[in-house]
């Protein structure tokens, strides 16, 4: 059998060593020992000095370098580069391969590069569903004039990190949400069982002891007290796994807003305790059941934690209601504002589920908005943040409902 050419031999040591990269990415669910394993087979792959992988931060509009071999300092210094500036932000801003022939004349914003003598560079867009999330660039000391065949072959691979990188993500996700779940339900467990231990003691000291008329109401109203607990926070409980399910419809409607606030409030703080300063006039499209859920919260947790006076206001500004809620009580600590939102959060002084704010939060997120705290010299501030689209509150042909 003659000997293959030097170009098929070539080519099946490529498709051997794609092969091994492909068996690393599945090798690996952890995105630190993936992209270790995945860095260093390209590098040899493509017989280059360097070779990193930089993702991207969406909320910054940044790319981060996340693993690197032969420019290990890139990860150490946490270096970033804006999207469609540099060489890296270009590759992912168009989504397209880019070639350096020529480092020392090009426009780089990392110095590193040129501090470590990097002289030629290939950069491929990691993609998935068409979009970037990263890139991956190799490049070399000496002065290199990449082939399309170096380009093509880098794409594969970058097609094959950008699968595992998003399978590594999905892992990782999916453990964090079964911790979470975990978490969840034992501190669920552990509230529902002490309002449950209190109304089993009471009522089996009514059934099985002969008490005087002052204790049995006494212990009656324990009673009341720790079931009406006990249900709320099966409310609360049902209420997050709907929002959790994505199964609770917001339908905004217009409504006078002054009214509907009013009555919300009346059912929370006697007409004394609240002062309400919104527009008799004001108008706005919500959905009732969140304005109540967001709102009573709110309300309920000034009358526990601030002073008066309590102030409900409201306004209309840049497209978008803002519904504030004020006391002039001692605030959210410092070393509770951070985790103000997270479930069953709560400062020492304790008192109610840790859940009201987690659930207004995720009401108000549900309606498209957010529910915001705002630090001040003295008292708590929450702001819930509607947006209103242009137009849209007049654009009613019935009478506004109030409820």
């Amino acid at each position: 059998m003659p000997p293959l050419a030097p170009d098929l031999v070539q080519d099946a040591e490529r498709l051997r060593r794609l092969q091994s990269l492909t068996d690393a990415a599945l090798a690996h669910l952890e995105l630190e020992q993936l992209l270790g394993a995945l860095l260093e087979r390209t590098r040899e792959m493509l017989s280059v000095d360097t070779c990193a992988v930089l993702l991207l931060d969406e909320q910054a509009g940044e790319l981060v370098t996340r693993a690197a071999v032969g420019l290990e300092e890139k990860v150490e210094q946490g270096v970033r580069i804006p999207l469609g500036q540099g060489f890296a932000g270009r590759v992912a801003a168009q989504r397209e391969p880019v070639i350096l022939d020529d480092v020392d004349h090009a426009h780089v914003l990392n110095p590193l590069l040129h501090q470590k003598g990097i002289k030629s560079m290939l950069g491929v867009p990691l993609l998935v569903g068409g979009e970037a999330i990263g890139v991956l660039h190799v490049g070399t000391l000496v002065h290199r004039h990449f082939t399309e065949a170096d380009t093509e072959l880098l794409q594969l691979v970058a097609e094959r990190v950008a699968l595992a990188i998003e399978r590594a993500r999905l892992h990782q996700e999916t453990v964090m949400l079964d911790q979470l779940k975990l978490n969840f339900v034992a501190i669920a467990s552990h509230e529902l069982r002490t309002p449950a231990a209190s109304v089993y003691g009471v009522l089996a000291t009514l059934v099985h002891r002969d008490l005087p008329e002052t204790a049995r109401e006494e212990l009656l109203r324990t009673g009341y007290e720790q079931a009406d607990r006990l249900r709320r926070l099966l409310e609360q409980l049902l209420d997050l796994s709907r929002l959790d399910a994505h199964a609770i419809a917001v339908e905004p409607r217009p409504v006078v807003l002054g009214r509907v606030l009013a009555e919300i409030a009346a059912q929370i703080l006697p007409d004394d305790a609240l002062q309400l300063d919104v527009p008799p006039d004001l108008a706005a499209v919500v959905d009732p059941l969140v304005l109540d859920r967001v709102i009573s919260n709110l309300l309920l947790n000034a009358s526990r934690h601030g002073r008066p006076p309590i102030v409900l206001a409201a306004e209309q500004s840049d497209s978008h209601l803002r519904i504030a809620v004020e006391d002039a009580g001692p605030g959210v600590p410092d070393e509770l504002q951070a985790r103000l939102f997270d479930r069953f959060a709560r400062g020492e002084a304790g008192g109610g589920s840790g859940l009201g704010l987690a659930i207004a939060r995720a009401y108000a997120q549900a309606h498209g908005g957010d529910l915001v705290y705002s630090p001040r010299g003295g008292g708590a501030r929450f702001e819930l943040i509607v947006p209103q689209r242009l137009g849209q509150q007049t654009r009613t042909t019935r009478p506004l409902a109030t409820s």
